[in-house]
């Protein structure tokens, strides 16, 4: 059997809750995680057409990336399309979570897709924060939990170095310890000292993956009172941030740009904001969402192109005077996610033996038509 917050635990390796911003409320939106979890739907956003089609499947989790309580209700009248959708939600028992900025900035989540989609390459962090803090996370564990130990702990994030993952390092030694009165050891007896053979592992982790990687040891460690350290390290994991910028593998111009962002991600209509169309381009910035704000960190890192949505009037007009080509192909470009998300969520139940279904919502929730 496989719970919400079984599902909840690994969404939040790939995108801790850390990670969001201070306004978003990004994580559980409604629901009851601690129950079975048998058909999963990834969807852009939560709208009442949508819970229509996850009771019609018979979903019972729902992951969005857009919240869907992103303003508090005034009250409870279900005559209020909003309200209702919640009670239908809770009258099915259908869990919803969310991932919205912590899944922009996470490496491998929104912003890697989207870059990935344009044909970005050498990508790096656009609007970068303060470098990530590095940890070495030691834990002792009996010779036999070793290998139970490493593979979970590798399985929920731990030791990723660069393209390589479950990287660690495994020595061998004796523990000691003296069970007192009112413990309950797994090896020994109370008042009687014991040696026991037992394995050093090392993993590499992010400061952001703390809560993670200790919860993911208490689960697969045998011993009552886990003996383990957290030691901060000098060196530093890559920048975490908003955006990403990468070159296109040739130039192309502007004008050419926008109709290749048009035509891949099936939009019938763009806007785009450029002194020139016919320049070429080749170093492209990507911000999902509604991200006009951070043009000037794009400035800063000489972009040719900057793409995002929903650019205000007044701030396209100060993106031409500071000479920067912008592409607007809206807000819903982020439904990539019911794609990848999917395909991830598939992947961990293989990998977890999850007995569960992943599906992808069938709907369009963009509300703007091009005439």
């Amino acid at each position: 059997m496989t719970t919400g917050t079984e599902l909840i635990h690994q969404i939040e390796s790939l995108a801790p809750l850390m990670l969001k911003e201070p306004q978003d409320p990004s994580g559980l939106q409604l629901g009851d995680p601690t129950q079975p979890v048998h058909k999963i739907m990834v969807t852009l956003d939560v709208r009442p057409e949508v819970v229509a089609e996850a009771i019609a499947a018979n979903v019972d989790f729902i992951f969005a990336h857009h919240p869907v309580m992103f303003h508090p209700a005034r009250n409870l009248d279900t005559r209020d399309p909003q309200n209702k959708m919640y009670a239908d939600l809770l009258s099915h028992h259908i869990t919803v979570y969310a991932a919205h900025t912590n899944l922009d900035k996470a490496q491998g989540g929104m912003n890697d897709w989207l870059a990935e989609k344009i044909g970005l390459q050498d990508i790096q962090v656009l609007a970068s924060q303060e470098p990530d803090q590095l940890y070495k996370f030691v834990v002792f564990t009996p010779l036999e939990n070793a290998d139970q130990m490493r593979h979970a702990l590798g399985d929920a994030g731990a030791g990723m170095l660069g393209n390589y993952s479950h990287a660690s390092f495994t020595g061998a030694g004796q523990g000691r310890f003296l069970p007192e009165n009112h413990a309950n050891p797994t090896i020994g007896a109370i008042g009687k000292a014991e040696t026991v053979q037992e394995s050093r592992i090392e993993f590499l982790i992010r400061r952001t993956q703390l809560t993670t990687m200790v919860a993911t040891m208490r689960a697969n460690h045998p011993y009552e009172e886990p003996a383990f350290d957290l030691i901060p390290l000098a060196n530093t994991a890559p920048s975490i941030g908003l955006g990403r910028i990468g070159n296109l593998p040739e130039p192309v111009t502007v004008q050419a740009l926008a109709q290749q962002i048009k035509h891949d991600f099936g939009l019938s209509g763009l806007r785009y904001v450029s002194p020139d169309p016919s320049k070429l381009v080749q170093k492209v910035a990507v911000i999902g969402g509604d991200a006009g704000k951070f043009y000037p960190n794009a400035l800063k890192a000489h972009a040719d192109v900057l793409i995002t949505g929903d650019v205000y009037y007044h701030t396209a007009h100060d993106m031409l005077a500071a000479g920067l080509n912008v592409i607007d192909p809206g807000h819903h470009i982020e439904s990539i996610v019911k794609t990848k998300m999917t395909a991830l969520i598939q992947q961990w139940a293989v990998q977890f033996h999850w007995d569960v279904t992943c599906i992808s919502s069938q709907l369009s929730t963009d509300p703007f038509r091009f005439i």
